[in-house]
């Protein structure tokens, strides 16, 4: 585990950065001293190296929490789109920096600016942007939460997460994610997203409900917040919701 202070020298960014990817939902602490001071872990670090690669290829931070909070967020297909436009980027560069070796040796025309092109390298970040965030879900919770505050946002996060501690303590007193109990909590969620984000119909439920068992940040945060297990019976409780 590592403090703020530690983070900011490692990343090679300021403390009040990492203060504000907090209160906006993007990088949070997994665990906190007694004092109240943040402490991130190996998992937070990982996160953080993909936001700086995000903010290194100009994606706002508006963009990258939308991306990052997808209910189909892929780790992995994000590194890969972050590799492409790399890519992408390095040979936008490559050809400035050829074009001006030429300019000035006297070989290239003044009429020349094929160059400074890089319809390509926008039209694929676009894309990536699209992948993520051009659902009907997304669409509605971002029309849903202007206004807000980011301590309305950070409160009615919090909620949402208290929700999911009873499947923790379902799970180690042996319930059955099948059972009327476990049910009737995942119908809780689904009813508190739609009143609270966006419409959820069972189809997108059962969505989600598969992403907060796969192993990825939606796992890590819930049981971070729940307690461990708790992300797994999640999934398989919303499953038994719709089992014919």
């Amino acid at each position: 585990m590592m403090t703020v202070h530690e983070v900011s020298q490692l990343a090679g960014i300021s403390v009040r950065t990492l203060h504000h990817y907090d209160s906006i939902g993007l990088l949070s602490p997994n665990a906190r001293t007694e004092a109240g001071y943040r402490l991130y872990d190996e998992e937070c670090l990982a996160r953080l190296q993909q936001i700086l690669l995000f903010r290194e290829l100009e994606f706002s931070l508006k963009d990258i929490k939308v991306i990052m909070s997808s209910p189909g967020f892929d780790r992995t297909k994000a590194i890969d789109q972050q590799i492409r436009l790399l890519e992408l980027k390095r040979d936008h560069i490559d050809r400035l920096l050829l074009m001006a070796r030429q300019m000035r040796d006297g070989e290239v025309s003044s009429m020349s600016f094929e160059p400074f092109d890089d319809a390509t390298l926008r039209q694929y970040a676009e894309e990536a942007r699209q992948s993520w965030g051009s659902t009907p879900e997304w669409k509605e919770y971002e029309r849903r939460s202007e206004g807000r505050t980011m301590e309305d946002e950070q409160a009615m996060g919090a909620e949402l997460m208290s929700l999911f501690k009873p499947f923790a303590q379902m799970a180690e007193a042996g319930v059955s994610p099948k059972s009327d109990e476990a049910k009737a909590q995942a119908k809780r969620i689904q009813a508190f997203i739609s009143d609270h984000y966006y419409a959820c119909p069972d189809e997108v439920f059962l969505q989600l409900g598969r992403a907060y068992g796969c192993g990825g940040d939606f796992t890590r945060n819930i049981d971070s917040a729940a307690g461990s297990g708790a992300a797994e019976f999640a999934m398989h409780a919303i499953e038994a919701c719709f089992a014919p």
